[in-house]
């Protein structure tokens, strides 16, 4: 990995400090193009829900314990 890819994800710290349990376990799949972001492993969601802009909260119990974002890599192309 290249020194540049490093400070890509260091910018990655605040969110991950936000997080609960100061925990995040990135997942992304390419031929769905959905990013899984778990706060939780292993977590079982008990409930969930789809957000206007395509994203799925997870849910165990009260608690959010990760979100899907359907079609991650359009974003990308929003933003650049």
């Amino acid at each position: 990995m290249a020194i540049a890819d490093i400070q890509e994800y260091l910018k990655l710290i605040p969110a991950v400090n936000r997080a609960p349990q100061h925990a995040v376990w990135l997942t992304y799949d390419a031929e769905a193009d959905t990013l899984y972001v778990n706060y939780k492993k292993p977590g079982h969601a008990t409930d969930s829900e789809l957000t206007d802009d395509d994203v799925i909260i997870r849910y165990e119990g009260d608690e959010v314990i990760g979100f899907t974002v359907l079609h991650a890599g359009q974003r990308l192309k929003k933003t650049a």
